[in-house]
């Protein structure tokens, strides 16, 4: 096992990993951030979404010595002060994009990176950033709804 820094949330962790652990494993287990989920771990639900350097990406997927040296954002890191929620998180609330809930980390990491890299997406691109992760409970309007909703209330707060 190798001891290293992983910077997750703004925060510096000093964790050892073993070569073929996942992000994942290592976020969940050893950091205890467990709003990322575990679902399919082979890349194919989305649940485990994070973004790690500006893209979302399947934390089941990358080997966890891969993020070393990168800034990892999990969904616990969108709270703000005194645990307020990010605006993303109350647009999926307000519009109803979730049900049972467990998807709904991953879509929202999701959309947090394709709102940041587009700040007035247009409903196909919202659909193709969002082509990996899955739900089995909303039918996805809602939860396009709520991306919709969200990029409107980044706008209004940015004027």
């Amino acid at each position: 096992m190798e001891s290293t820094l992983l910077s997750v949330n703004g925060q510096k962790y000093n964790v050892s990993l073993e070569p073929s652990e996942s992000l994942n494993h290592v976020i969940r287990e050893r950091l205890g951030l467990i709003g990322t989920k575990r679902g399919c771990e082979t890349g194919g639900c989305g649940s485990c979404t994070v973004i790690v350097d500006g893209k979302a990406i399947y934390s089941c997927m990358m080997y966890a010595m891969q993020a070393v040296g990168k800034q990892i954002i999990t969904i616990e890191g969108l709270q703000g002060n005194n645990a307020e929620l990010d605006v993303i998180q109350r647009s999926f609330m307000v519009a109803g994009g979730l049900q049972c809930g467990y998807c709904t980390p991953g879509f929202i990491m999701s959309a947090k990176a394709l709102l940041d890299s587009n700040p007035d997406p247009q409903l196909g691109e919202i659909k193709d950033a969002l082509v990996g992760n899955l739900c089995r409970c909303t039918g996805y309007t809602k939860i396009f709804d709520s991306i919709l909703l969200a990029a409107k209330e980044r706008q209004k707060s940015n004027k």
